[in-house]
């Protein structure tokens, strides 16, 4: 090397085995640069930095039945897990749309699927928030397709990026838009919703019994970032020690659901969805929190009632215990399916 010429800069220092900060998990953010040390996370029970590990796939693909050839869509695309699996069920001459609403993860998505050799003639990706599938299909020209799928659970990507503001483990701007591009950010819905409905939000989003304490101490504030708002949460008078943390993940959780309208939207899709099911159709849906879970449930039955349906489950459906040591997300997850009539 010529002696004359600058070094190239030196590649930066893994930060030991379990780098805190989210930005420097490079090796997990970019699992080609060193797959053995994202197989170590996954096998620790832990989920890689940047990505998201699917959940119940056995249970939905055995609920959703699929067969090479069928037409469907994904609902919620989001890291394309599920996506990967539908896809190698319904090749060859089968087609899989794929749903999502966050502009700045169904790029990577896509780019994912493509690489695995996933062509626009089986897989399209449509960027759109669930309760437009209506629109979506008869953009399409199909009046209805074999499934629909929909993991209503928020993406590990998004959940830990400290950036989108979803978490209270790192510090981030307080956002949790999953499309960044509209509505308000949780700062901005907070600092405007009075003491009265902000109680009313904790109650109906996450069966908060301090809901009227909490939303007298935090309705109408400003508050620049996530931890800030922790630390409001944590001070809170007449708040115990021992409730915070569950305390605090409510309160996160209600507006996580508020700012993204996500019981609106899941009300309006569980109205369209019978439509846009073929005779026979499948509908698999998986939730993560009673709000929802209780929804579906009322909508499949209400659908069975009503004829629109000929079967739904008649039990919960949850990961098996070895799941949910292997990936702790997995732990709330509830599946129900329903058949159209």
């Amino acid at each position: 090397m010529d002696p004359q010429e600058p070094r190239p800069p030196r590649r930066k220092r893994y930060s030991g085995k379990n780098p805190r900060r989210f930005e420097e998990k490079y090796k997990e953010l970019d699992p080609t640069l060193d797959p053995d040390t994202v197989a170590k996370v996954i096998a620790s029970g832990k989920t890689p930095a940047g990505s998201h590990l699917p959940i119940m796939v056995g249970e939905c693909l055995d609920a959703l039945e699929l067969q090479p050839g069928i037409t469907g869509v994904d609902a919620t695309l989001g890291y394309g897990g599920h996506a990967r699996q539908i896809l190698g069920k319904v090749l060859p001459g089968g087609k899989l749309i794929g749903l999502d609403q966050d502009p700045l993860e169904l790029p990577k998505t896509e780019r994912r699927l493509r690489e695995a050799g996933f062509s626009q003639d089986c897989f399209e990706a449509v960027r759109s928030n669930f309760a437009g599938i209506s629109k979506v299909l008869a953009q399409r020209g199909l009046e209805g397709v074999d499934f629909v799928f929909a993991d209503l659970g928020c993406s590990s990507m998004q959940f830990d990026d400290p950036t989108r503001g979803f978490s209270f483990k790192h510090d981030g701007p307080l956002d949790m838009r999953m499309n960044p591009t509209r509505a308000l950010s949780a700062a901005e819905w907070l600092a405007r919703i009075t003491p009265a409905k902000l109680a009313r939000a904790l109650w109906e989003h996450a069966d908060e019994p301090r809901a009227e304490l909490l939303a007298n101490h935090l309705a109408g504030r400003e508050f620049s970032g996530t931890l800030e708002l922790a630390a409001s949460i944590m001070a809170t008078p007449g708040l115990r020690a021992e409730d915070a943390e569950l305390t605090l993940r409510r309160v996160f959780q209600t507006l996580r659901i508020a700012v993204n309208e996500e019981f609106t939207a899941l009300e309006t899709f569980l109205r369209v969805l019978p439509d846009c099911l073929k005779p026979g159709g499948r509908a698999v849906i998986l939730t993560f929190h009673s709000g929802e879970d209780r929804r579906v449930k009322k909508a499949f039955q209400a659908g069975l009632h009503s004829g629109l349906f000929k079967e739904v489950s008649r039990n919960v459906i949850t990961a098996s215990p070895a799941e949910r040591h292997q990936n702790p997300r997995s732990s709330p997850a509830k599946l129900r399916w329903a058949v159209k009539a």
